[in-house]
C-alpha cells in the first residue's frame, strides 16, 4: 500500500470508468459496440429494446466519459468504443 496515494489520480480515472461500466444498459452497448463497430442508434436501440431518448443520454454518458465516439456517415452516427480500458474490462469480463 506504500505510494498509493500517488497514484489517486490515475485511480479516479479508472473508477470513473468503471462506474459507467456498471450500468447494465451502458455496459451492453459498450459490449455491442465492441463485437460489432460502427453501429447506430438505430441498430442499437433495436437491439436493447429501448426508447431513443433512454439510449441517447446513455451514448452522451459514454462519449463525454470518453469511452465512445461517434462519426457521423450522412445523416447516421456510427458509434466506436475508443476506450483502452473498456475494452480491457469488457473483454476480462466476457471472453
Amino acid at each position: 500500500m506504500k505510494n498509493i496515494t500517488g497514484q489517486m489520480e490515475l485511480i479516479k480515472k479508472k473508477a470513473i470508468i468503471l462506474k459507467a461500466l456498471s450500468h447494465p444498459i451502458r455496459l451492453c452497448i459498450v459490449k455491442g459496440l465492441i463485437q460489432e463497430e460502427g453501429c447506430n442508434v438505430t441498430t442499437m436501440q433495436g437491439c436493447l429494446d429501448i426508447p431513443q431518448s433512454t439510449l441517447s443520454q446513455h451514448l452522451i454518458k459514454l462519449k463525454d466519459l470518453g469511452i465512445l465516439k461517434g462519426v457521423r456517415d450522412g445523416l447516421n452516427i456510427n458509434y466506436y468504443v475508443v476506450n483502452d480500458d473498456a475494452k480491457r474490462i469488457i473483454e476480462t469480463l466476457f471472453y
